[in-house]
């Protein structure tokens, strides 16, 4: 990938986690990227196509942390690291999961895989230690999971983060 292209994804991020995905023009994009329109629409096609690479971005820094769960022993231990994921995201990865959680009502085909791998995972842990309702289960944890992702990235107030943290971990664990 060429430093342009790079340029144009930082800018693209930078203006869709801000503005929103539909709020943000090709001409806008290269305007902040100081590139010429037709320069993203040779490298990317169109803006959909900025935001399929953005989001398979994200996705690469999501597997990161779904394949240091999955190394973790016990499933107990692995369910509560998926409930403190959201509390343990590096803000430097804000802008990707603030453009991924922003357009899951718009596009939500572009990362429903995605959250079906934490949901698989979860069902399995569930399932190993025999709970009852599985499915259900695994969804209410991936419910607590999507609001506190938004909590932390709307707030980003520490002592909230801690205070939510500590408070989840004596009720489930």
């Amino acid at each position: 990938m060429t430093d342009k292209q790079k340029h144009i994804l930082e800018s693209a991020l930078t203006l869709f986690s801000e503005n929103g995905y539909s709020a943000v023009s090709t001409s806008l994009i290269a305007k902040h990227a100081n590139v010429s329109e037709g320069l993203i629409f040779r490298h990317f096609k169109d803006k959909f196509g900025l935001l399929n690479h953005l989001i398979n971005d994200w996705y690469d820094k999501f597997e990161s942390h779904i394949s240091t769960i999955r190394s973790i022993e016990k499933p107990e231990q692995r369910i509560q690291a998926v409930m403190e994921l959201p509390f343990r995201i590096d803000e430097l990865e804000f802008p990707y999961w603030r453009l991924v959680f922003s357009i899951r009502w718009q596009h939500n085909e572009l990362i429903s895989k995605y959250m079906l791998t934490l949901r698989d995972m979860l069902e399995l842990d569930l399932n190993e230690l025999k709970y009852t309702d599985v499915n259900s289960e695994a969804e209410l944890i991936i419910a607590y999971f999507d609001g506190f992702v938004s909590t932390v990235l709307l707030r980003n107030n520490e002592s909230l983060k801690i205070n939510l943290l500590q408070t989840l971990m004596k009720k489930y664990v």
